[in-house]
């Protein structure tokens, strides 16, 4: 049976395909039939598509990377796993068990590392919003809570007061590392003063002893130096905190931040180019940190790593369930996985594998998710030869943020699988079905209202 014919047209080939830097389209089709030695068919026939894959290996060695490059340089050194980039249950074990804390920034995240069965003495609470009933649990069993206003502090003392116990307190800031936006509306500011007011506030309470001093400068910081800026600056701090105190500081908590290899949508040069390795960070890092270093008992360094841990490890197969001309002449594939469970593709540009050998001509091509909104694009300019219904592709990296920050909206969200480093693949959280998205629901009768 012939195809149906298709009008001929011709297509101008500009942005977003190509700018004066040169391509920022993929322009040739790449290959991938297995994930870590399991098979993309065999997948997608097992579990389904759309499908969520992740990494064990890739995640423990990432994760022992960038352990082994920072505690080279500051040897009294713990990362804490931030639940926020992917809370799921398996996914943090493996970071647990290569001994991450958990770094969680809500009570809901709090409640599920405890579930987890992390002690409350292992877990860094972040955030600006944690209710009484929160701090209350999170002060009695021992955790390190990162004040980030005044009114927090007010609150952990009258914790403090009603179970009759001392408070150790972290203090956030938010300071000028030279890169913007600047995360202003988290913690004290350095350069105006309020830090130190907040220490001030902390060493006149009966109840609160300073334990720590934090700052997250933001995420995907490409400039290295800005760690090394920020650190000098925190090395400062808890000079003057400290002569505020007359105790020296438990900890120093400088966040998170470090990307992974994602195309950053804007960047032209590809990730192994544009993003630095984590040995960069961890150098200057080390090198504006040499005044603690030189201390008898350095305080212990804490970074809140969780996109540059896990990221590259999690892929998404998906499947072409439609193919299209559109107006302009661009062929338009609708996929099975879309904006509701990739809510990265906003700032970021996926690798796109396809899952066979694929011949023809490469033509400027947009794909689309499942949903019935115009905004579900996925890639509005990748160049791909001619692909059929049922043929599947694999997207990555897209192990951050997506699997928390996806949405119950028109399709359910499907199953992830971890493959482990044996090669075998578990299932760490199941497909959705109608009874999990209706179990909180509560119908009306069946005869309100009858006449």
């Amino acid at each position: 049976m012939k195809d149906p014919y298709s009008k001929p047209s011709m297509v101008r080939v500009g942005n977003p395909l190509y700018a004066k830097h040169g391509s920022s389209a993929q322009s040739y089709p790449l290959i991938r039939q297995s994930i870590e030695g399991a098979a993309i068919k065999d997948l997608v026939k097992k579990y389904g598509s759309p499908l969520f894959v992740f990494s064990e290996r890739l995640m423990r060695e990432k994760y022992r990377q960038a352990y082994d490059a920072v505690r080279s340089v500051y040897p009294n050194v713990r990362f804490g796993w931030s639940y926020k980039t992917n809370y799921l249950a398996a996914v943090c074990r493996v970071f647990h068990q290569e001994g991450a804390l958990a770094e969680v920034v809500s009570q809901f995240e709090y409640e599920k590392a405890r579930h987890h069965g992390v002690p409350g003495g292992q877990i860094i609470f972040n955030g600006p919003h944690k209710p009484m009933d929160a701090l209350r649990r999170a002060v009695r069993e021992g955790s390190m809570i990162n004040a980030d206003h005044f009114g927090e502090l007010e609150d952990l003392e009258t914790v403090g007061k009603e179970l009759k116990k001392p408070v150790k307190v972290g203090v956030r800031l938010n300071l000028n590392a030279g890169i913007y936006p600047i995360w202003s509306r988290f913690g004290f500011n350095l350069e105006n003063g309020q830090a130190a007011a907040a220490v001030r506030r902390v060493v006149s309470s009966k109840t609160l002893k300073l334990a720590g001093v934090h700052c997250h400068l933001g995420t995907f910081i490409l400039d290295s130096a800005a760690y090394g800026r920020a650190a000098a600056k925190l090395s400062e701090f808890v000079r003057a905190a400290e002569s505020m105190t007359g105790k020296p500081i438990e900890y120093l908590d400088l966040g998170g931040g470090i990307p992974s290899r994602s195309h950053l949508k804007g960047v032209y040069q590809p990730p192994e180019i544009a993003v630095p390795g984590v040995e960069t960070y961890a150098a200057v890092l080390g090198a504006n940190l040499k005044w603690l270093l030189s201390r008898k008992s350095p305080p212990r360094l804490l970074l809140e790593n969780g996109r540059h841990l896990v990221d590259e490890a999690g892929y998404l197969i998906t499947t072409v369930s439609a193919e299209k001309l559109l107006p302009d002449g661009r062929r338009a594939y609708v996929l099975d996985a879309g904006i509701n469970i990739l809510y990265t593709s906003t700032w970021y540009k996926f690798k796109i594998e396809l899952d066979r050998e694929t011949g023809g001509v490469m033509e400027p091509s947009i794909l689309l998710g499942p949903l019935c909104m115009n905004i579900d694009v996925v890639d509005e300019a990748v160049l791909l030869p001619r692909l059929s219904r049922g043929q599947s592709m694999v997207l990555s990296p897209v192990g951050a943020y997506n699997v928390t920050q996806w949405m119950q909206f028109i399709q359910y969200r499907p199953a992830v699988v971890m493959v482990r480093e044996s090669g075998e693949p578990l299932v760490i959280r199941r497909a959705e079905t109608l009874a999990d998205v209706t179990a909180c629901e509560n119908d009306l009768p069946d005869d309100e209202h009858r006449k």
